[in-house]
C-alpha cells in the first residue's frame, strides 16, 4: 500500500493528467521534490492500476478511469476540503428528519459535524463507521440498511442492501460519487455501491450530493443518475470556475464552500 505522501503525489498527477493532458517525470520531480525514480515508480503505479499511459519521460490519460482507496486513505485526501463541505451539509440537517447517509469521507465528516442540539433525527446509513459515529447522539437514531459488508469502504451493499430502502421515505438523502459530469451525470467506481446509490435516491425526496473539486468533470464506471436528479451539489472552493458553469448548465445548483 503506497505511503500517504505517495497517495498525495498520485492525486495529483491525475488531477494534472486531467487538466493538462499529460505529465513529464521532470517537472514532476522539480513539482514533488523528490527524484526522477521516485516520480517513475508513481507513475509505474498508477498505470498498473490503470490510472495513465506512460510515455517516453512521462505519461498521458488512460482509456479507463479512476481507481478506488480504501475509506482510510481516502478520508485523507483533500481533508480539509472535505471537512468544509461535511460542515456545510450538516447544517442542511433540520430537527424531526429522516435523513440517508451514504457511505464516504465526506459523508463522515458530515456525521461529525451534527449540531448537538439536534432533535429527533433518524439517519438511515450503508455506513457502519457513521453508525457507530451517531450511536452516542442524544438526538439521533440510527438505521443501518444490512446487506453485505464490503471491507474497502466499510459499507454495506447487495445482496440484500437495497431491502430496506424500499421501505424509506427520508426527507433528504446526502449521497458521495467518484464523478460529476454534465452529460454523463453521477458515476461510481464500485459497480455494487453505485445500486445502493440509486436505491437511496428513489428512497428520498430531496438528493443532496456531496463532492470535492477533484469529482468535478470525471466519469466513473457505473452510472448513478443524471444531474438533474440531485437537488444540490455540495464541493469546494477550489473548484475551477469553468466546471462549476458546465454543471450549472447541466440544471444543478451548486454551492462551492
Amino acid at each position: 500500500m503506497p505511503s500517504l505522501e505517495a497517495t498525495f503525489r498520485h492525486l495529483e498527477i491525475t488531477e494534472l493528467l486531467r487538466r493538462e493532458g499529460q505529465v513529464h517525470v521532470g517537472k514532476l520531480a522539480s513539482r514533488f521534490g523528490v527524484s526522477a525514480v521516485t516520480v517513475r515508480a508513481d507513475l509505474e503505479y498508477l498505470e498498473s492500476k490503470g490510472l495513465l499511459r506512460r510515455t517516453r519521460g512521462g505519461a498521458v490519460p488512460p482509456e479507463v478511469k479512476r481507481f478506488e482507496l480504501p475509506l482510510e486513505e481516502s478520508r485523507q485526501v483533500f481533508s480539509k476540503e472535505k471537512t468544509r463541505i461535511g460542515n456545510y451539509a450538516a447544517g442542511l440537517v433540520q430537527d424531526g428528519e429522516t435523513i440517508i447517509l451514504d457511505v464516504g469521507g465526506t459523508t463522515t465528516e458530515m456525521a461529525k459535524a451534527f449540531s448537538p442540539s439536534l432533535r429527533n433525527v433518524v439517519v438511515v446509513t450503508n455506513a457502519l463507521n457513521i453508525a457507530l459515529l451517531l450511536e452516542s447522539h442524544p438526538g439521533v437514531s440510527v438505521i443501518v440498511t444490512g446487506g453485505t459488508l464490503r471491507p474497502l469502504q466499510h459499507s454495506l451493499v447487495n445482496p440484500y442492501g437495497g431491502l430496506l430502502l424500499k421501505d424509506i421515505n427520508a426527507d433528504k438523502v446526502f449521497l458521495g460519487c467518484n464523478g460529476v459530469h454534465p452529460k454523463k451525470g453521477f458515476t461510481n467506481t464500485n459497480l455494487q455501491e453505485a445500486e445502493i446509490k440509486r436505491a437511496m435516491l428513489e428512497a428520498a425526496r430531496e438528493a443532496i450530493v456531496l463532492a470535492d473539486h477533484s469529482k468535478l468533470m470525471q466519469v466513473a464506471a457505473a452510472r448513478i443518475a443524471p444531474l438533474e436528479r440531485a437537488t444540490l451539489l455540495v464541493t469546494d472552493h477550489k473548484a475551477p470556475a469553468t466546471d462549476l458553469e458546465r454543471i450549472r448548465q447541466g440544471g444543478l445548483e451548486v454551492v462551492a464552500v
